[in-house]
């Protein structure tokens, strides 16, 4: 048995270990982790409200564990910040930034031709007169197998993918193959790429003695000039009304919509005005000296006609100046100002609110609102596109124009004359063919089979001899039917002229008037344009 000291004595030994074995723990434990440690927040940084992000960003970079990749970095969190100020503040790359700005600036540099895809081939629709293509030989019809070397038929290759490997800078080439009726090898055409003008009415032409049409698809560089030839020319027609279609037209450069709405308001008339926390408010109004003050004016919109559209319309309505037609605009009251960077990159921030000249802002509401970006899908849930008493308003937003007419302020431009969505010819015959894009494949068909023809046709009157030459509606049930889309009883009364006005319109887009062919034969079915009509 041990002695009462031996007994004492390891115990002694033992709290040594003890004590040592924590020691060393703590200095293992110190080494592998370190304690926390404290970064002073200095008056610099306390006296400015980015200072804090600033010291994060500058602890990552003197802390972290491995080397960071500071550009990567930025280009990925800009995005973020500018996402939370709101839904239109953007940050662009430098590639994204010139993309974005190209179709706004009225021109593009490429090969000069327009496309569809009805069936994973792009087919060449139009060939732009004077343009690369045309002097190369390109022939609307031609279908598009390959862009160089990169085959982009039969691929389920995007529209957007293709549009990119065809455009390219000013003076490069691009050898473009295509699928010719009549050849059987693919036919190489070198094609220097030019800088294509991109316009922005589409088309302009009168639908009787007194009442022109003019559709603008855009805010572009060149609008207000494009606009003022198609009015000459339709003033020279005899034109006393205008249908002016903004209808998914989503905006663009905002002084061009001050020079439209200047052209048809009198002196002194307020066209809209600006304001923002750094931006004092900016009034705009009217000089007198529009060249369609005489002109009786209907403006048609949507649910995608948006910012630059809505203060046209607005200056139009808020003014008593014109009679507003369609569906609830976007809502999109927010203005932004392009900032460049000098490596290229740049901003498009949000500086300031547009207001119509009541005083209303038709931005809608986006603060705390998560489905900001499916409001167009609510709109068609909750019935609005089909009847006006589902459009939402807030009284106390409400605002009188001069001449006693209601207008509300706070999501888009609500229409004087509402015009809900087509449903009459609606059947699922109709559905079954649009599903397979039937109308628009069978049209190619038929200018595949009369292409020489198709070239020949200059003007309305020779297309409607043409058309008439053709069954197209048995050669169209046949067509359809090879498809599996046959109608039920009552089907081809309800959807048949429809689905053959779009035939007919298609295929005077491959006739040289493209456009101008396609237009006048759509409008037919076009519901919110006949109503427009029916008010002269």
């Amino acid at each position: 048995m041990s002695s009462k000291k031996e007994i004492a004595a390891n115990i002694i030994i033992a709290a040594v270990i003890v004590i040592m074995g924590f020691a060393l723990v703590r200095s293992i434990s110190n080494r592998i982790a370190p304690q926390p440690k404290t970064v002073k927040i200095d008056r610099a940084a306390r006296n400015s409200d980015w200072g804090k992000l600033m010291l994060v960003l500058n602890t990552i970079q003197e802390n972290y564990v491995d080397s960071i990749d500071q550009a990567q970095i930025t280009e990925e969190i800009l995005p973020i910040i500018l996402s939370k100020l709101d839904p239109h503040s953007v940050y662009f790359t430098p590639e994204d930034f010139e993309t974005a700005d190209e179709d706004l600036q009225g021109g593009f540099d490429g090969i000069g031709i327009q496309f569809n895809v009805p069936n994973d081939t792009a087919i060449v629709t139009n060939v732009i007169a004077g343009g690369p293509s045309e002097k190369a030989g390109i022939l609307s019809g031609d279908r598009i197998m390959k862009v160089d070397d990169r085959d982009i038929a039969g691929v389920n290759m995007p529209q957007d993918t293709m549009v990119r490997l065809m455009r390219g800078k000013k003076g490069t080439k691009v050898v473009i193959s295509v699928k010719r009726e009549g050849e059987n090898d693919l036919v190489p055409f070198d094609i220097i790429r030019d800088k294509i003008p991109q316009k922005s009415v589409d088309v302009a032409f009168l639908l009787n003695d007194t009442t022109g049409y003019l559709k603008l698809s855009k805010f572009s560089r060149t609008s207000y000039l494009e606009y003022l030839q198609a009015m000459l020319k339709l003033k020279g027609q005899g034109m006393k009304r205008l249908i002016f279609d903004l209808r998914d037209n989503s905006g663009g450069y905002l002084d061009q919509a001050i020079m439209l709405s200047n052209d048809f308001l009198e002196k002194g008339k307020l066209i809209t005005y600006m304001e923002g926390l750094h931006s004092e408010r900016n009034d705009i109004f009217a000089d007198g000296n529009g060249f369609s003050q005489d002109i009786e004016l209907a403006v048609l919109i949507n649910e995608y006609s948006a910012s630059s559209s809505e203060i046209f319309t607005g200056a139009m309505q808020d003014n008593d100046r014109a009679t507003v037609y369609g569906v609830r605009s976007f809502g999109k009251g927010l203005v932004q100002e392009p900032i460049t960077f000098s490596d290229g990159s740049g901003v498009r921030l949000t500086i300031a609110r547009y207001h119509t000249p009541t005083g209303r802002c038709i931005q809608k509401p986006y603060t705390g609102n998560d489905d900001y970006a499916y409001d167009i899908l609510e709109r068609f849930q909750s019935g609005e596109m089909m009847s006006a008493d589902s459009i939402k308003v807030n009284d106390s937003l409400k605002y009188v124009t001069p001449g006693g007419k209601t207008v509300y302020g706070g999501g888009g431009i609500i229409p004087d004359v509402f015009v809900p969505l087509d449903t009459l010819g609606v059947t699922d015959f109709l559905v079954k063919c649009n599903r397979q894009s039937l109308q628009i494949k069978f049209a190619n068909k038929m200018c595949d089979q009369y292409r020489a023809r198709i070239r020949e046709i200059k003007d309305m009157d020779a297309l409607e001899r043409f058309l008439g030459t053709l069954d197209l509606k048995g050669l169209f049930l046949k067509y359809a039917a090879e498809n599996d889309a046959v109608p039920k009883p009552g089907e081809w009364e309800r959807s048949g002229e429809y689905i053959l006005t779009q035939v007919r319109a298609v295929i005077g887009r491959y006739t040289p008037m493209d456009d101008d062919a396609f237009y006048p034969i759509y409008l037919k079915i076009d519901k919110t344009v006949q109503r427009a009509l029916e008010d002269e």
